[in-house]
């Protein structure tokens, strides 16, 4: 009986392979690479998923925190009573913003959280922001609400005009600062606040608040 060999010889003399030698070795690679691909996916697919739960809780004050720092960008704020603010943010706390303003006069500004609109900001910032390390390190002044930064202008005697959500502003002097109102006392910004010089009193609760503008120039460096 006839033994085949692995290649054997038509009757037109033309070779016919009738087995071939397995890579072995390569058969297994094959096999890892197959299921490493199949674990990135997998990772990739739960990455992915707890990006979005990260950022389904993402509030806009950590945005913002994440446009802090020496490198923040210039953005405009849209406010309620249709104001537009121009500045770098410069500090964040529970429910208010602090921006160093961008035009000829230089200034300071405090704004209610509650009060923002919208931002106009370039798209490399904007996600820049929105990444898990944009709000960097934290600080005490994270847990600082709009009432004790008002308190503490009201401390310090600052000059202010307050930009209400109507489009009306009230410039002087806050000379308290309670719960969830204040009391200012009416005069010119550049006059100190001496009962001569006071034209009136105003209550003016938080809520009615777009911006505080500080008037004294020791805040605005």
């Amino acid at each position: 009986m006839r033994t085949l060999s692995p290649v054997d010889n038509s009757p037109c003399g033309a070779p016919i392979a009738y087995c071939r030698v397995v890579r072995w070795d390569r058969f297994f690679e094959d096999l890892e690479d197959q299921l490493d691909s199949e674990w990135e996916a997998e990772r990739a697919a739960l990455d992915s998923e707890a990006e979005r739960l990260r950022l389904s809780r993402l509030p806009l004050t950590e945005r913002l925190r994440g446009l802090c720092g020496p490198d923040a960008p210039v953005i405009s704020l849209e406010l309620a009573g249709d104001a537009v603010l121009t500045g770098r943010v410069t500090a964040v706390g529970a429910d208010w913003v602090g921006v160093a303003l961008a035009e000829t006069r230089a200034g300071a500004a405090l704004l209610p959280v509650d009060a923002i609109t919208g931002l106009g900001i370039a798209e490399a910032d904007l996600l820049r922001s929105a990444r898990a390390d944009a709000g960097g390190h934290r600080g005490l002044s994270e847990r600082m609400t709009l009432g004790f930064v008002l308190r503490d202008l009201t401390r310090r005697r600052v000059p202010v005009t307050l930009h209400l959500r109507t489009a009306r502003a009230l410039t002087g002097t806050i000379d308290r600062a309670l719960a969830d109102h204040l009391d200012l006392a009416l005069h010119e910004p550049d006059t100190p606040r001496r009962s001569a010089a006071v034209t009136g009193m105003r209550i003016v609760p938080f809520a009615a608040l777009a911006w505080v503008r500080l008037e004294s120039p020791a805040l605005m460096r």
